[in-house]
């Protein structure tokens, strides 16, 4: 049962990573012509109030990234003065952002891991993966083509994106 819930889960994430339809065969993911193809591959899990989440940036598309960063939010908010990584700040109380760093065309970037403290503790929480700008602001039209969306369930068990 708990290999089906995580290969639901891993399913819906990457439909809704990729607009609604899943790839064709040997599609490396979230590509859109000649233009950046941001995704994120990882882990997440709820331990009582922590959620545990580990990622890998992408760039699925031809075009390189100079400066790239994510906004992580979550859909309960997060415990205040907590400890994040180097490259990472907290925004309001339901979200953090990365700085992702430079992404050549078709490249891989650092692996990022963080546990979170979350005000109380979840029976699931939804984890939303949003690209944000040279300017430092969400473009919402480029957000809502390359937002992913995992929903993480207290099950004790680890999804995967």
């Amino acid at each position: 049962m708990r290999r089906m819930r995580v290969a639901a889960v891993c399913g819906a994430a990457v439909v809704t990573a990729v607009g609604g339809v899943a790839p064709a065969a040997g599609t490396p993911g979230a590509v859109r012509g000649g233009e950046v193809g941001l995704a994120y591959h990882g882990s997440a899990g709820i331990v009582g109030d922590r959620v545990d989440v580990r990622f890998t940036p992408h760039n699925h598309g031809a075009a390189a990234v100079p400066d790239s960063v994510v906004r992580i939010r979550w859909s309960q908010p997060l415990e205040e003065g907590q400890t994040l990584p180097a490259r990472c700040a907290p925004e309001g109380d339901r979200a953090v952002r990365c700085r992702v760093g430079r992404l050549g065309a078709h490249d891989t970037g650092e692996r990022i891991g963080m546990r979170v403290r979350l005000r109380e503790a979840p029976t699931e929480v939804l984890l939303e993966f949003d690209p944000v700008g040279s300017d430092g602001t969400v473009d919402e039209s480029r957000a809502a083509a390359e937002r992913q969306r995992v929903l993480v369930l207290d099950t004790g068990d680890t999804y995967y994106f």
